[in-house]
């Protein structure tokens, strides 16, 4: 195998990490934009942000040929926005599921 084979190999390998990034960034921008739609709480902005800015900037944990650092803060922010959805409903303490709040004061 000579030196050009692994380069192009190199190359294609790491287009399609980037491919997978992108994809992560587009689903965490879709999942955001339709919670803000519903009116859902979408967590902190500076997670949005923030996994955002370490994609697009060049000082990585890993050097930018391979995107796995970069794709790990990406599912990471999508975690948190997605979790901000079930933390912006608090359970009521004493209530049964299932039953309305009129209901708790029935006999």
């Amino acid at each position: 195998m000579d030196t050009t084979t692994v380069v192009w190999g190199v190359a294609v390998l790491a287009a399609l990490v980037l491919a997978g990034a992108v994809a992560v960034l587009v689903r965490l921008v879709r999942t955001r934009r339709e919670l803000r739609r519903a009116g859902l709480p979408t967590g902190p902005r500076w997670v949005f942000w923030g996994a955002v800015l370490y994609l697009v900037l060049p000082a990585d944990l890993v050097p930018d040929p391979v995107y796995l650092d970069d794709i790990g803060v990406l599912l990471l922010a999508l975690r948190t926005i997605r979790g901000s959805v079930g933390a912006g409903t608090p359970e009521v303490p004493g209530r049964r599921s299932g039953r309305q709040p009129a209901d708790d004061y029935a006999p």
